[in-house]
Parts: C-alpha cells; sequence; structure tokens
C-alpha cells in the first residue's frame, strides 16, 4: 500500500452572509483507504457534510457570516491501485454495459461528444477497440494540445480546447472523455490530488469503463499514475468543483500539498504515462 499525507488551505473575504458548498475532502473506496483526516475553519458556524450514494462525492456546506474565512483540510490516505494486463482489457458494447454506467455514454456540458463524431471516427474509428484506443487518444491530446496554464476558463469546453489546441489538465480530461463517448465509450471527470504536481494545484483526469471497471488515463503526462487521490468524480467539471459560492465572496489564497509517507514512497518513474499496467484505483 502506497500512503500519503495531503491537504488544503483555502482563505476567503466574505462581504456578506454567504454559503459555500465545497469538495476537498477524498473519498473513501476499496482501492482508496483514509487512515485520518481533519477538516476545521476559524468560524463558529457548523459544517455540513453529504455523501453522495453513487459516486462517493463528499460535500461539505458552511453558511459562513462576514470577515475573514479560513478552511483547512488534512487527510492521511493508504493507496492500493489495481493493475491489468492492458492487453486483455477490451471495450463493452452497449448493449452489454451496467445500466448505471451507460449514464457516462451521453454528451455533458463540457464534453459535447456528439459534436466530435466524424473527427473521432477519422482519427481513431480504425483502431483496435480496448485499452489501447484510449491510450491513443491519450497520446493523441498529449502530443496535439499544449498545456499551458491560465489558456483557459471555466466556459472552455472539449470543442474549444479540439480548435484551440491548448489548455490545462481539466481541457485535457474534457478532451479525453469527449472522445471516448464519441466512439461509445462511457467515460467520467475525476478531480483530486496529485503527488509531484509542481506547483501544488487540484488536479483533473479521467477515467474510461473498459471490461468491467473503470480504468484511470492522465493524457498530461504531469504526474505519476500511483500518486492520484480521488476526490470527485464526475460527468465533467461541472460535477465536482471544489467550491461553488453563492454570495459576495472573494478567494485570497489557496494552498495545497501532497508528500508521500517515509515507509511507502511510491513507484517512481515506470508508472508515468506511457506504462505497461492498466490501473485502476475505484
Amino acid at each position: 500500500m502506497l500512503k500519503y499525507e495531503l491537504g488544503c488551505e483555502l482563505t476567503y473575504s466574505i462581504e456578506q452572509a454567504s454559503t459555500l458548498i465545497l469538495n476537498v475532502a477524498i473519498v473513501s473506496n476499496n482501492h482508496q483507504i483514509i487512515v485520518q483526516e481533519d477538516l476545521h475553519s476559524n468560524s463558529q458556524r457548523s459544517i455540513e457534510e453529504y455523501i453522495t450514494s453513487v459516486s462517493g462525492n463528499r460535500y461539505f456546506r458552511l453558511n459562513a457570516p462576514p470577515g475573514n474565512l479560513q478552511i483547512s483540510y488534512r487527510a492521511t490516505v493508504g493507496l492500493s491501485p489495481y493493475y491489468s494486463d492492458p492487453s486483455t482489457i477490451f471495450e463493452v458494447k452497449p448493449a452489454d454495459l451496467p445500466l448505471d454506467i451507460l449514464y457516462y455514454l451521453y454528451p455533458s456540458r463540457y464534453c459535447q461528444s456528439d459534436r466530435l463524431l466524424r473527427f473521432v471516427a477519422a482519427e481513431f474509428g480504425h483502431l483496435v477497440p480496448g485499452y489501447s484506443r484510449v491510450t491513443a487518444i491519450c497520446n493523441w491530446i498529449y502530443d496535439n494540445v499544449l498545456y499551458l496554464s491560465g489558456s483557459s476558463d471555466s466556459l472552455t469546453s472539449a470543442c474549444d480546447t479540439a480548435i484551440e489546441r491548448v489548455g490545462v489538465c481539466r481541457d485535457f480530461a474534457h478532451l479525453g472523455i469527449a472522445f471516448c463517448r464519441a466512439l461509445n465509450i462511457p467515460a467520467r471527470f475525476v478531480s483530486g490530488y496529485a503527488y509531484g504536481l509542481n506547483p501544488p494545484d487540484f488536479h483533473a483526469w479521467f477515467e474510461a469503463y473498459l471490461g468491467d471497471r473503470w480504468y484511470l488515463f492522465d493524457p498530461t503526462r504531469l504526474v505519476p499514475q500511483s500518486g492520484l487521490i480521488r476526490v470527485g468524480t464526475g460527468r465533467d467539471a461541472a460535477d465536482v468543483s471544489f467550491a461553488t459560492i453563492f454570495g459576495p465572496v472573494q478567494m485570497n489564497q489557496m494552498s495545497l500539498f501532497m508528500d508521500y509517507l517515509p515507509d511507502a514512497k511510491p513507484i517512481s518513474e515506470n508508472i508515468l504515462i506511457p506504462t505497461t499496467e492498466a490501473i485502476a484505483i475505484s
């Protein structure tokens, strides 16, 4: 098991009484086990938690009075990824998919797969279906889209990125999702913490449903796959914003950290994409 310590500090100026919904706490599942964690703020108001039944996303609501607001989250997590031979992983036809997976075939706000059908068919339609085809999608994104901080905003969609050929991690993930869905491969957006990301920030990648499970893919190639810790899962970024704010609020500062514990140093360079193994953490 790999063990990490991670967390974030968020500081806001609250002009008037406002409501914040935060999605910064890590998910607990069979492959990602929370050893210990703490979420607190300098506000006297209580923090309410809601966990979604489908994705396990954890949302925290805080009704904050005017003034300075500081929120701190820290956790220790154990990660036990599932590894598999990519050559044995194939695509599943919609007729045979579990019913709860069909939801991830549809176009969504940032992943307009229906507008990319012809392009995707020309680029990837001739490839052998399976894990290797999703890897080819990641390779195409890495080779054809420039990763540039600040190059996109909250309105940028997969179609925009396909045209402009520049973006950040969420844009790379949205494009991968849209390409997969255009090939009838269920795909979903994942946000979380990433070991080795410089500068530290929330990261985004995507998962494709192949065989009998979700496999992770990160076309940015910025971090090791075994260093990705899940916070939120959804159709696209609209479902997993780290902060949704209702009211006049200004963010003053955000800082993140993620370290491995001394007795559990992660596998290193050989698990950077492209990799010889398929990895699942859900």
